[in-house]
């Protein structure tokens, strides 16, 4: 018996009433059926070990052990059964897909170009490619380029009519070759001739055709209704035209009639443009797009344009002037000339066609990199920097990159999305400026250059390239190049270039810490901070690696609003006394970038502003000392100031300030704390939770803390003394760089102070004696009002 897998069975069971009989030799029914069983009626159930051709309609069950299908099936006798088992299955039938031609046409083409100016980019690629083709094929077959020996593409538009004809000088198509290539949709001869060339062993490598779908020509559809295709071919002595409509579904195919219109080798396209795009047929819009997209195509291509030239007219001679001069037979008579501009109609050479990323960069001087970066980007002023490199292997492509001198959007435009300084190319062909994104990451916004590659399709789209295995390999090695032209920069003996650079695109870089965790070892040795060793040029992180101090095991920093506030703060009090030097971090982005890095040459960023700050030089003598003289004064601080403080603390950064306020290890430092709240648009309330722990640290050294370690011992309650540690703590507060929550409040106990310690010091000395006399009547008076009353004959 034949043995059918689960795989099998599972399928018969999808297929439903589809089940087919599968006997080994003849069918097997039970040893104990007798002929009287043979012949029961239709209710009657028979069993069967093989698969029947009927409907299983009920009690079908799999048997997984023995791979076997087991199932009950009503019929009328066995004999029917018999014979319906030897008929043949129905043959299957075969279909093709069908298509409403016009509508699969117009789906094509308006999902594959979402811009109509793209037309004409495809056409002339298509025309190049033809070229391209007649001139391999005739290093073997001269005879085919004898009848015309220009290799160009010529653009005619008509504005009146609006109509564009396109004319090449390649290798045409015959009449079959229209068929296959225009008559069926996304049949590409450049794909079959390239194929043809791989097949062939003797054939090279290298070649510059661009097409591979198949669909580019029907491009010509966005903008004409009506294509007129008429093409010569050297392989045929006859001209043919192939004419199609947008809206149609079919075309026609005819021999050239018209002996004007004879050409003798290529292919003339016409575009009757519709109605709206008519405009496209202007000589000046054409010529445009030719510079914009294909402006550097392997072959001239020239463009109808009108011309003027400057000439000198003679001037007919007003009648009274000549009568006057007939009289004076003396006066010499001159002709009277003017200058007009003569017009006229001519080919122009529109493009350039050897790019200049095609030559060796050895051959190519400074200034022809420079005019080029000027011409492509409008610009004035040269680049800082360049690169000229190709990449070939894996991934083919070629590429120029500018470091522009000046940020043309502003110092404080970090992340403009729609830079356009990145000109995507396919094989010459410019594809679009609105890649950048994809190409570079936004940080690197700023490189400008163009990129050609050979392995994108011309018809590349932002989708395309964001899945594209090949754009990322190109990102990859566009970057590395990108940070070696900074580097260069950074290495110049000229100082000023790289201060110029880092003036307007440092804050870039400081992002690329934040969002590029892959490329911190390239980000870090072009970061610039100024320092408490050198307050007015910046330095760099080797520069501050190479001045540490032999027992430095961290390299320290600080965030504040600006140099000054920083280099005031009372956290570098005991770093500036050992000559320790401290980053100073005055822009919104520094702190967290540097946050970002984690550490540099193995050496952990330390923020002086937070808890636990180690200096190396901890002594536990007068630690425990300290702690045993002022350990319950810390706690009677920390009762006073309950919640405002996770804990008291006697520090070791301070030596001349008497406090300070400190912020836990992993909270937000002061300077994070204002900056976040500038931006939560004046709700602060989701903001709260995440404030880090502050912690206040006591100067034992300090008079004040000392005044207060003996308030508290002797008068734990005393009103000023609380009073002192109150004002004490805001004091902290604005010299740490936190901000007051009731600033009037915090004015009202400086005023308070203030007057207590400067009341009367200044006065005059008559002011001094007539407050002193005053306050001696008062006293007086105060006395006299309470004598006791004196008993007069027995009354008082």
């Amino acid at each position: 018996m034949l043995r059918l897998s689960k795989r099998s069975v599972s399928t018969l069971l999808r297929s439903g009433d589809k089940s087919f009989r599968v006997a080994a030799g003849a069918s097997i029914s039970r040893s104990s059926t007798s002929t009287t069983d043979a012949k029961r009626g239709d209710t009657e159930s028979r069993w069967y070990s093989s698969l029947t051709n009927g409907k299983c309609r009920k009690n079908t069950h799999l048997n997984m052990k023995t791979n076997w299908f087991v199932g009950y099936r009503y019929e009328s006798s066995a004999a029917a059964s018999d014979s319906s088992s030897h008929a043949p299955p129905p043959p299957a039938e075969k279909f093709e897909y069908q298509a409403e031609v016009s509508r699969l046409m117009d789906l094509i083409v308006n999902s594959l170009y979402s811009n109509k100016e793209v037309f004409l980019r495809e056409l002339i690629s298509n025309a190049s490619d033809a070229l391209d083709k007649l001139r391999y094929l005739s290093v073997t077959n001269p005879e085919l380029s004898k009848d015309a020996a220009d290799l160009d593409i010529r653009i005619y538009a008509d504005k009146e009519n609006g109509v564009i004809t396109l004319t090449d000088s390649g290798i045409g198509m015959t009449r079959q070759e229209l068929v296959d290539c225009l008559g069926t949709i996304a049949q590409s001869g450049t794909a079959k001739f390239l194929k043809a060339l791989k097949d062939n062993k003797d054939a090279g490598g290298d070649n510059n055709l661009i097409g591979q779908f198949g669909v580019g020509f029907y491009s010509a559809f966005l903008v004409a209704d009506r294509v007129t295709v008429s093409t010569k071919s050297p392989k045929s002595d006859k001209q043919y035209v192939w004419e199609g409509e947008a809206d149609s579904s079919s075309y026609t195919i005819k021999e050239e009639a018209d002996p004007q219109l004879i050409i003798p080798r290529g292919t003339r396209i016409t575009l009757h443009l519709k109605p709206d795009d008519k405009g496209f047929a202007d000589p000046e819009r054409i010529q445009k797009l030719v510079k914009n997209y294909s402006q550097f195509v392997s072959f001239p291509i020239y463009t109808w344009q009108e011309k003027g030239y400057t000439k000198e007219v003679e001037v007919e001679d007003d009648p009274a002037e000549s009568k006057k001069d007939d009289q004076d037979d003396q006066t010499e008579r001159k002709k009277k000339t003017k200058k007009v501009v003569e017009r006229y109609w001519d080919w122009e050479l529109t493009n350039e066609t050897q790019p200049i990323w095609l030559r060796n960069s050895k051959e190519v001087t400074t200034e022809e990199y420079n005019e080029f970066y000027r011409k492509t980007f409008n610009e004035y002023l040269d680049p800082l920097a360049s690169s000229h490199f190709t990449t070939e292997g894996e991934v083919e492509f070629r590429s120029i990159l500018y470091v522009p001198p000046v940020s043309p959007m502003g110092k404080d435009d970090l992340v403009n999305q729609k830079t356009k300084n990145i000109r995507l190319y396919v094989k010459r062909v410019f594809i679009s400026d609105d890649f950048d994104g994809e190409l570079f990451p936004r940080y690197l916004s700023f490189i400008k250059g163009v990129v050609d590659s050979h392995d994108l399709p011309l018809n590349v789209s932002r989708e395309i390239l964001q899945e594209s295995r090949i754009v990322r390999i190109m990102k990859k090695r566009l970057v590395k190049k990108a940070f070696d032209m900074v580097l260069g920069i950074s290495l110049s003996e000229n100082r000023e270039d790289y201060e110029k650079f880092w003036d307007n695109f440092g804050k870039h870089l400081k992002l690329g810490c934040i969002e590029d965790r892959e490329n911190h070892k390239r980000i870090a040795p072009l970061l610039r901070f100024f320092s408490s060793q050198s307050e007015n040029d910046m330095i760099s992180l080797d520069e501050y690696v190479e001045n540490m101090k032999a027992e430095q095991k961290a390299i320290y920093y600080i965030a504040s609003d600006s140099i000054t506030s920083a280099k005031n703060a009372p956290f570098l009090e005991k770093l500036l006394e050992k000559e320790l030097e401290v980053l100073y971090l005055v822009e919104p982005i520094d702190e967290v970038a540097i946050q970002s890095l984690k550490s540099y040459k193995d050496k952990d960023f330390i923020d002086i502003s937070k808890e636990d700050l180690d200096l190396g030089d901890k002594n536990e003598e007068k630690e425990a000392a300290a702690k045993k003289e002022f350990g319950q004064t810390c706690d009677w601080i920390k009762k006073r100031l309950g919640d405002k403080v996770a804990s008291v603390q006697i520090s070791s950064r301070l030596s001349s300030s008497p406090c300070v306020l400190v912020s836990g290890k992993f909270g937000w430092s002061a300077n994070m704390e204002r900056l976040m709240k500038a931006q939560s648009s004046g709700d602060t309330t989701s903001l709260e939770f995440m404030k880090g722990r502050r912690v206040f640290e006591i100067n034992p050294d300090h008079s004040i803390i000392k005044n207060i370690n003996a308030a508290y011992k002797s008068n734990p309650n005393d009103e000023e003394a609380m009073k002192a540690i109150d004002l004490m703590y805001d004091a902290a507060l604005v010299s740490s760089g936190f901000t007051p929550e009731n600033p009037a409040e915090l004015g009202g106990k400086i005023y308070e102070m203030m007057d207590t310690a400067l009341s009367g010091k200044w006065s005059s000395p008559e002011v001094q004696n007539q407050q002193h006399m005053s306050q001696s009547h008062n006293a007086e008076l105060l006395e006299a009002e309470v004598v006791e009353p004196v008993e007069v004959d027995g009354k008082k």
